[in-house]
């Protein structure tokens, strides 16, 4: 895929007979998820696609003080991943107005009931980091997806990407490289060594 409208069109032409056609998109951290998933929902046809975040489904601070995992917050056991599935399956059966939360990374919080996915919503993309992840429990929400996007990124470039964001997030050049080299890039090596079987590829710097 070198353009998002070409990846646009190949979900459309997937989704044709479906009611209702959810879309993974995985990748390491700073692969630019979020990014596509926004850029994908405006290329499909208008009012049709709604995006979901599986970061808003990361546990609260507080509880994360309390297990001892704050330093490792977006390692795989630090999400709700069976709330994450719960809300999947009402998407997959297409209840009316499911409300999913929403990770606001300023303020560090999952913010509840922040999106309404209406019943008369065709497409759903649902962006995290494992949704590609051969084993463990996030591999067993991949049942609801009917087409998963791998977003290979070099590790290099990824690196770059993940000390911009908190540097631009007021942490300085020490607490940054220490998020980035103690945390993030082991939660990318594990997405890089563990995803499996995806449908399509998207490298963002094919030319376009």
């Amino acid at each position: 895929m070198s353009t998002v409208e070409e990846l646009a069109a190949t979900i459309v032409d997937r989704a044709q007979h479906s009611r209702r056609y959810l879309t993974a998109l995985a990748g390491p951290p700073g692969s630019g998820k979020s990014t596509l998933s926004e850029a994908l929902a405006a290329a499909l046809p208008p009012g049709s696609a709604a995006v979901v975040q599986a970061d808003g489904f990361h546990f609260d601070n507080v509880l994360l003080d309390r297990l001892g995992r704050r330093a490792w917050k977006g390692a795989p056991d630090t999400f709700d991943c069976r709330g994450l599935d719960f809300l999947l399956r009402r998407i997959r059966n297409s209840e009316p107005d499911v409300i999913a939360p929403v990770f606001d990374r300023t303020l560090d919080v999952a913010r509840a009931g922040a999106v309404m996915i209406g019943e008369d919503v065709r497409h759903v993309i649902v962006e995290s980091n494992y949704l590609a992840l051969g084993t463990g429990p996030w591999s067993l929400l991949r049942q609801h997806f009917d087409c998963t996007v791998f977003i290979e990124v070099p590790r290099q470039e990824l690196q770059r990407r993940l000390m911009s964001r908190w540097l631009d997030l007021g942490f300085s050049a020490d607490a940054a490289r220490q998020k980035v080299e103690g945390n993030d890039l082991r939660n990318a090596d594990l997405v890089l060594s563990q995803s499996r079987d995806w449908d399509l590829t998207w490298r963002p710097c094919d030319p376009s």
